[in-house]
């Protein structure tokens, strides 16, 4: 079996992105694909999974992230704020193109149709409404970065 650049590597970016795109075309859930002892699984919803290992021995265990301490990890400030999270897994756009300003950065009103972002999926930018109204009080991801389904992109203060 021949595969991008020789790597039989089931984790390759674009072969992921692929099969995020099938998800979306044909309206999956979830994908498990096993292939000798690797394994892969995306499923759509609250928590992205990707998993790796012998699929003979159950469910692996899916390990959170360590939350730092940030301001962020204040439930009262956070209890009225909305969130705009990333629709599709991609590549974080701030700007249109490398030599312009952000779409919006802290400080800025958003309306329900301004464009917050582009998220690049396999090769197509797709513009990103805000879908809500309020003051962006924290820019959550890095300008190029990879995101995943669901990803919290943007704070938004909806009282500003």
């Amino acid at each position: 079996m021949t595969s991008n650049g020789g790597s039989g590597d089931i984790f390759d970016v674009k072969r992921i992105r692929r099969l995020v795109e099938l998800m979306n075309e044909h309206e999956l859930g979830e994908i498990d694909l096993k292939q000798a002892d690797q394994r892969i699984r995306i499923k759509k919803g609250r928590d992205p999974v990707i998993t790796s290992g012998p699929p003979a021995q159950g469910a692996p265990a899916t390990a959170q992230p360590a939350q730092p301490n940030t301001p962020a990890a204040k439930p009262a400030e956070e209890d009225k704020s909305t969130y705009i999270k990333s629709p599709m897994v991609g590549t974080f756009y701030a700007s249109p193109g490398p030599d312009s300003p952000p779409f919006v950065k802290v400080g800025d009103h958003v309306g329900s149709t301004t464009t917050v972002c582009i998220i690049e999926a396999m090769k197509v930018f797709n513009e990103i409404p805000a879908e809500c109204t309020g003051t962006i009080v924290e820019v959550c991801v890095n300008n190029k970065d990879f995101v995943e389904y669901n990803t919290v992109l943007f704070r938004v203060d909806p009282a500003g």
